[in-house]
């Protein structure tokens, strides 16, 4: 795929360099095009000599001659029409004022208006300017459209000042161009069971036992697999999320619930993913009205609550299936074991402890745990792109297995 890099006059132009090199290393074909600020800042030299691709500097170049390049007066159609996004990082207040307004000045803001690829604009600015009425508005004008906004971090900012307005993080820039290319397709025809969130096993009508998850993950996958034509039943306990768009939503509460929903479900699915945080143990008796405090130790007999994951996967037939493993420690170790127990496909583990790993945070830091013996780890990365991370693989074990039955048919013939 191919990616126009508009790099715009700002002294975080230099980390666009870094940039250019994370995209490569996703496999991305990268064009940079510099407005002149830009080149205050770094020359196009440089980043000629990361891409391997022309640097595009001005509308109209001109001959050794002195004269206006024709050639180059319709070279923004050309760029526009065969780059697959447009990702503008940093985008300085001027370059949104532009994009909002429909300002064709340079060829930067001429591409833009000329694209119909997705467009992702990561702004970077002084804090007071960045929080300007008029920067917000443009931003929002901008969203309206479906230009998707990486918004600024906090932190100290090279004008001295404290706030928002420092580039995003690099690999938060590239995972909001996965996710955007990844809006593609590749899951019509398939069916993805989902569960999420955390179950209530009940103690009394006001006291109950869960956990902490907040459901984001799966909520995440949820929405992915969606988004890239799979149909989704997402069965899911207590919170306070939105539903994704396209997706059924099946409410359950406590861990008996959450099986008879997956269990209703599992035969239509092709791919069952276990993303919810199951209470292992509920109380063994469900007391019909309130126990009363008293000054003596109160022991409770706990009783272990269905195993979900490892029923499906009893009869998985030719459905994948994903689980889960929340680990405060050997999470490899721990990882591999639940991958052969629960006879699953896929597991996706990590350490709760870690942190941005932990659980009601947006980012997340795991391992895919395969059953064909890949071990995948990930950096810390938003949930949307750890999603994404995972139905990649999804894919690639469902191709495999694809291979391996038509082979086998083969062979049998």
């Amino acid at each position: 795929m191919r990616i126009t890099l508009g790099v715009t006059g700002g002294v975080a132009a230099y980390k666009a360099a870094e940039l250019v090199r994370l995209l490569q290393q996703d496999g991305f074909t990268v064009q940079v095009v510099m407005t002149r600020g830009a080149r205050e800042f770094v020359t196009p030299l440089t980043f000629a000599a990361l891409s391997g691709q022309k640097v595009i500097t001005d509308l109209f170049e001109k001959s050794p001659a002195g004269e206006a390049n024709l050639e180059s007066a319709i070279e923004h159609i050309a760029v526009a029409q065969r780059t697959d996004l447009l990702l503008v990082a940093p985008a300085t207040a001027d370059i949104l004022a532009k994009f909002a307004r429909g300002i064709a000045d340079d060829f930067l803001t001429t591409l833009y208006l000329a694209t119909t690829a997705p467009v992702i604009v990561a702004p970077a600015m002084n804090v007071n300017m960045w929080n300007h009425a008029a920067t917000q508005e443009n931003v929002e004008k901008l969203r309206t459209r479906g230009v998707k906004i990486v918004n600024p971090d906090e932190g100290y900012l090279a004008c001295g000042m404290t706030g928002a307005g420092r580039l995003a993080g690099q690999q938060e820039i590239v995972a909001a161009v996965r996710e955007t290319l990844h809006a593609q397709r590749d899951l019509l025809g398939e069916t993805i069971l989902i569960t999420a969130g955390p179950t209530c096993e009940d103690l009394d009508p006001v006291r109950y036992l869960t956990n902490r998850s907040s459901g984001k993950m799966g909520y995440a996958v949820a929405e992915a697999a969606a988004r890239r034509g799979a149909k989704v039943s997402l069965v899911s306990g207590p919170v306070t999320l939105d539903t994704p768009a396209g997706v059924e939503r099946v409410a359950v509460r406590t861990a008996e619930e959450m099986r008879r929903a997956v269990s209703d479900r599992l035969p239509e699915s092709t791919i069952a993913i276990f993303a919810a945080a199951v209470a292992d143990y509920r109380p063994a008796e469900m007391h019909t009205e309130k126990m009363k405090r008293n000054k003596e130790p109160l022991t409770i007999r706990l009783v272990p609550t269905p195993d979900i994951l490892a029923e499906a996967a009893q009869t998985k037939g030719d459905r994948l299936i994903v689980g889960f493993a929340a680990e405060t420690d050997h999470v490899a170790e721990n990882a591999r074991k639940k991958l052969a127990a629960k006879s699953a496909d896929l597991i996706v583990a990590n350490d709760v402890t870690a942190e941005g790993a932990g659980f009601d945070h947006d980012t997340n830091i795991v391992t895919l745990f395969a059953r064909d013996g890949r071990d995948l780890a990930l950096p810390k990365l938003s949930k949307s792109e750890v999603a994404q991370r995972i139905l990649d693989e999804v894919l690639r074990l469902r191709s495999a297995l694809r291979e391996k039955t038509a082979s086998h048919h083969r062979s049998a013939v």
